[in-house]
């Protein structure tokens, strides 16, 4: 099985894995805060944090993946960037409507395209805009309802945008530029972000819900959704630095965004939840934009594998050329017995007299 292959079939598996996981734990703290009232989401994700470092440390212990440090700062700032990146989008989901908030997850695309455009001079083709056109528009009609604005929530938004953004793309670049993979890279800077939510996420889950967590009333039931949301939570965290590692942070937010109406389908199919027409013709647009994301994305890598082939095999052709000339001018010259030929030997003139 060839290189290119193995590397397809994982692509393919992580994004599988990212669907299922997320959809999955996204039906569970629904039950968990809708249901039994467990509205600390900020704290809940350091838990699912620190449970997802224990697990990838008891993977390490034998030796299911091998330990690679690299640049501790990187990683600090990384880990600490990521959990204030979840802690503003909840903050902004606290501090403006659902609808608001809807739009702020939809303009983390176009902002991310922005940032590798103007920082890591990355080019996105027509094509690939328009499919990302089509499938924001398909999932704001979908998801967006209202649109009340606010001053603080507003730049609580624009700086979830940001982090978020700076966050994923230094997922993708942190792996190839440490050549470090996701298990190793998520390994490393779990304890960070899990410190970040676990000092910040009580504080912030008391200003937005006026509740205390540690004065929760914890029944078994909601112990069972909390660890069952951890348990989960390990696939969700571990396919996230996969699919970012070996796609781009572009289509995360584009696989995100196909979560998102699998998330509405299931909650109509399994919870009954209300459903409209609007709903039906969102998710439709946005599957005929993730469907022209996909084939212009698929599209442009084959192109680009095939000129970076053609431009190998002029170097590779001249190579050859210059090994066929050495040898040729050489004294190593094929008789037509295939022997080699004796370099020739220069008679004096005291030989051409005998």
């Amino acid at each position: 099985m060839s290189e290119n292959h193995k590397f397809q079939l994982g692509t393919i598996g992580a994004l599988t894995l990212s669907v299922v996981s997320s959809v999955s734990i996204v039906i569970c703290n629904k039950a968990l805060i809708t249901t039994l009232a467990f509205t600390f989401a900020t704290t809940l994700t350091s838990w699912h944090l620190l449970v997802t470092f224990c697990s990838l440390h008891v993977a390490l212990w034998m030796k299911l993946f091998e330990h690679k440090p690299f640049d501790a700062r990187a990683v600090m700032g990384f880990g600490v960037l990521n959990g204030i990146s979840i802690g503003l989008l909840n903050l902004s989901l606290g501090f403006n409507s659902v609808g608001f908030y809807q739009m702020t997850k939809l303009a983390i695309i176009p902002c991310t395209v922005l940032l590798e455009t103007l920082f890591f001079r990355k080019n996105f083709s027509r094509s690939i805009q328009l499919s990302l056109g089509i499938l924001l528009l398909g999932v704001g009609i979908a998801t967006v309802t209202d649109l009340q604005l606010n001053f603080l929530g507003s730049i609580l938004s624009l700086l979830a945008i940001v982090t978020t953004c700076i966050a994923q793309i230094m997922t993708n670049t942190i792996q190839k530029k440490f050549k470090v993979s996701s298990t190793q890279l998520l390994y490393q800077s779990c304890p960070y972000q899990a410190l970040t939510l676990f000092l910040i996420g009580p504080l912030l889950d008391g200003l937005l819900t006026n509740r205390n967590v540690f004065a929760f009333k914890y029944t078994p039931q909601v112990l069972f959704f909390i660890v069952l949301s951890c348990m989960i939570s390990v696939s969700v965290n571990f396919s996230t630095f996969m699919v970012i590692g070996k796609t781009s942070p572009v289509t995360y937010q584009v696989l995100g965004h196909l979560k998102t109406c699998l998330v509405l389908a299931f909650g109509y199919i399994l919870l009954r939840d209300p459903f409209s027409w609007r709903n039906v013709l969102g998710i439709l647009i946005a599957v005929v934009g993730m469907v022209l994301y996909s084939y212009c994305s698929i599209l442009e890598n084959q192109q680009q594998k095939a000129s970076e082939v053609s431009t190998q095999l002029p170097q590779v052709t001249e190579s050859e050329s210059d090994v066929l000339i050495s040898v040729d001018n050489g004294s190593g010259r094929l008789s037509d017995g295939g022997v080699p030929k004796p370099p020739p030997v220069w008679k004096s003139d005291k030989d051409l007299q005998a």
